[in-house]
């Protein structure tokens, strides 16, 4: 595998539209995270952790942040639809950027199926008379028409999704504050009861602390589109940096915010498995219709993840076709600057993993969702590595790219790379997580494999 080129490109203009407004990528980069891994499944991140759930979420959410500002760096100062893939092939070598870009999309394509089937569900028991498998087609259909027309459209979509969902922790963190403080009617303060009771506020102690960090860092998985998006607007440089910046703290007052309210407000031995924290605090403060009302946060957010992911995968492959590493079918492009052949891709394979998700959900599909499991870990410990390389570059041959710098590089670019690497250990030590890295390792073997054939058939035909 040759050697990163000893000089940064010229940024080159992407062919792609340029319809993203910077509206679209601020409120992309505030919801892009916020999902049903939030609202439902740190109900389990509370379960091992306790009170304590508030310092695994700071952690993993600190983890993202500095991944986030990373991805900030290089997206403001060479922007280009594949981010973090073209990033990785010019810090590293082609088999980076190949590397890295099939492994994110395959990774997308894989999770498209559980957000479809997620929704489709919610859907199936609001109307049991119109199968599971209906609302699945419809929802790919409905996504892969917007995605297929103006890239504004997505951005559209994506900023009233994105809104909905911050309007909802915004309010959320509104009532949960008013109910502890006792504002609300019929409600008491509440007082730190609940965050020293039940066995104090680490009742599993640091382990707990731990176990609740593996289970909610994924939940923070989806800020990387941001930086795909800012490529299709009018100033990517400065769009991706505005973007960041708005982002990155609110993000983690959403997410901290959150679990503060709920572990203040209820005893954490009062969660139920499988259900939504947020639905039993709505409960709790006297809220009519909690249920429903995050059924309809969930069902959103799961379509804001469907449609962010559809866009991304399809970005992503085109990239790749970019720089050879993907058929070139793939490069054309519509009118209206839409790679509409790459976005067929990634909906017919996203499509193909629906299928199996609920034909065969425990057996070729939980395979499929293993191998893919960790792969988020692998693509930003890239990230950082990539970030390491770059910066000094950019520094030496283009300093004035630099609009938006990582936080006291390098060194918090190396708590990063320690950290993501602890997480894959500390998932290697846990039975249930472990799996997950076992596949994703081989998954990530293969395409390394892969790339190194690739670089030594080309040797190979250089020489020849």
């Amino acid at each position: 595998m040759h050697d990163a080129p000893p000089s940064l490109p010229a940024t080159e203009a992407e062919p792609l539209s340029h319809g993203l407004k910077q509206r679209h990528l601020t409120m992309l980069g505030l919801g892009g995270v916020i999902g049903a891994g939030l609202f439902v499944g740190s109900g389990a991140g509370i379960a091992l952790a306790g009170p304590g759930i508030v310092i695994s979420y700071l952690l993993a959410g600190a983890l993202a942040m500095l991944v986030m500002r990373m991805l900030g760096e290089m997206s403001a100062a060479m922007p280009a639809s594949g981010a973090f893939s073209v990033h990785a092939e010019r810090a590293l070598g082609r088999w980076a950027g190949f590397s890295v870009g099939w492994l994110y999309w395959f990774l997308l394509v894989v999770v498209l199926a559980v957000e479809a089937t997620g929704a489709a569900t919610i859907a199936h028991g609001w109307v049991p008379g119109v199968p599971q498998w209906t609302w699945v087609l419809v929802f790919m259909v409905v996504f892969t028409v917007a995605n297929l027309a103006a890239v504004k459209n997505f951005g559209e979509f994506e900023f009233w999704f994105a809104a909905l969902k911050v309007g909802a922790i915004v309010l959320f963190l509104l009532l949960g504050t008013l109910a502890i403080l006792g504002v609300l009617p019929d409600t008491d303060p509440v007082g730190l009861s609940n965050l020293t009771g039940q066995g104090g506020f680490l009742p599993s102690g640091w382990a707990g602390v731990v176990s609740g960090v593996l289970a909610v860092v994924f939940a923070f998985g989806g800020l990387e589109v941001v930086t795909i998006a800012a490529a299709e607007s009018k100033d990517p440089a400065r769009a991706v940096g505005r973007a960041v910046r708005s982002a990155v703290w609110r993000i983690l007052l959403f997410y901290v915010g959150s679990m503060l309210v709920i572990v203040t407000v209820l005893p954490w031995t009062a969660m139920k498995p499988g259900q939504s924290p947020y639905v039993a605090v709505l409960d709790a403060i006297g809220v009519p219709g909690a249920a429903q009302i995050m059924n309809i946060v969930v069902f959103v957010a799961l379509l804001s993840a469907l449609n962010a992911n559809l866009y991304g995968s399809s970005r992503m492959v085109f990239s790749l076709a970019e720089r050879g590493e993907a058929p070139a079918g793939l490069l054309k492009v519509s009118e209206g600057g839409v790679p509409r052949r790459a976005v067929f891709a990634s909906v017919a394979f996203g499509f193909v993993s629906v299928l199996l998700n609920l034909k065969w959900p425990d057996t070729v599909f939980l395979y499929m969702l293993n191998a893919v499991g960790a792969v988020l870990l692998f693509v930003w410990g890239l990230v950082a590595v990539s970030q390491l390389r770059l910066r000094r570059r950019i520094e030496r041959e283009a300093p004035e790219k630099l609009t938006l710098k990582m936080w006291c590089f390098p060194w918090l670019t190396w708590v990063a790379l320690a950290g993501i690497a602890a997480v894959l250990v500390l998932m290697l030590g846990d039975d249930g997580a472990r799996p997950q890295v076992l596949w994703s390792a081989a998954a990530t073997a293969a395409v390394l494999l892969v790339a190194w054939l690739r670089e030594l058939r080309d040797l190979r035909a250089s020489r020849a």
